[in-house]
């Protein structure tokens, strides 16, 4: 009877040991990253290496907002400064078209709506969020000879001051979320999240699924439970398709508190393609801010583009 029994208890053990173990390949180590993959992932047999590469070094994401200067198109924007309880204090609501010819571009507003101290007496923005959202959506003359070029192109501050030092240090974060940001005082090193002294205080996942019908690896950094200091990016998920690599879609919440200022934001970009162009469609802002010697600011916009010539 004994003779019976072991085999079985054996193959109970093995059995057992098989079903609880997680394959040995379904986390991979890059660098001092620790990246799951999901079964999907594993089957595709897509290099791990290589695919974090492209993330790090990824330019379509900043290219699909530089190819609007070659494009023309139509906005919806639609931008709500809050009060502390929520509720809107200044609003501003239009459609505009942006036309380009003769290597020109110029905006027409089509309707607008406002509400509030959105504008002062010269319909300057009066809110910091408004500024910025401008600076990326509107222009008030012609401006000419732009190209969609994103080669050798870093973002800098040299030779600016004030708002224009602001607004291009809030564009850092907005288009290179994930690499080390020169220029941001106390908060530098704190967005490269790859890098490996901040291996530590990520989680990292690599899956696979269809958005807005383009197969797509979806790659999540989420900060994890007790690492919230010393870190800049709480959690980004980015869409890359799958065959170009092109970023797809991406969330991202950025938050961040210190003496001279803190801030806590959530954005949402989605792109489409219009003929050989990849072109953001719509972009969601939630963003609370607080500079030193400010009023703080509770933004929250909108930017829904279409039609794109």
């Amino acid at each position: 009877m004994i003779k019976n029994i072991m085999p079985a208890f054996f193959c109970f053990l093995f059995c057992s040991g098989a079903f609880a173990q997680s394959p040995a390949d379904s986390t991979v180590i890059v660098g001092k990253n620790s990246i799951t993959l999901s079964e999907v992932v594993i089957n595709n047999k897509l290099n791990i290496p290589v695919f974090i590469e492209r993330i790090k070094n990824d330019t379509s994401f900043y290219k699909a907002f530089r190819n609007l200067r070659v494009l023309g198109f139509t906005a919806i924007n639609d931008i709500r400064m809050n009060n502390s309880d929520g509720e809107p204090k200044a609003t501003l609501r239009s459609k505009t078209k942006q036309v380009r010819s003769n290597n020109c571009r110029r905006m027409k507003i089509i309707e607008e709506q406002f509400t509030g101290d959105i504008y002062d007496a010269d319909r300057n923005f009066n809110y910091y969020t408004a500024q910025m959202y401008a600076s990326l959506f509107f222009t008030k003359d012609s401006i000419c000879g732009e190209d969609n070029i994103v080669a050798d192109r870093e973002f800098s501050t040299s030779g600016k001051s004030g708002m224009e030092k602001r607004k291009e240090q809030l564009k850092m974060l907005f288009f290179n979320p994930g690499k080390k940001i020169n220029g941001l005082p106390f908060i530098s090193n704190k967005t490269a999240i790859f890098d490996d002294d901040m291996a530590d205080k990520y989680d990292m996942s690599i899956d696979m699924d269809v958005y807005n019908n383009t197969s797509c690896y979806i790659f999540k950094q989420k900060v994890k439970p007790g690492s919230k200091d010393g870190v800049i990016i709480d959690e980004m998920t980015t869409w890359f398709d799958d065959k170009t690599y092109e970023v797809v879609a991406r969330n991202y919440t950025l938050s961040y508190n210190a003496t001279v200022y803190d801030f806590n934001v959530q954005m949402e970009i989605i792109m489409t393609k219009f003929g050989t162009y990849t072109v953001p469609s719509l972009i969601r802002y939630n963003g609370n801010w607080k500079a030193i010697f400010k009023d703080r600011e509770r933004g929250v916009f909108t930017a829904t583009l279409f039609d794109f010539k």
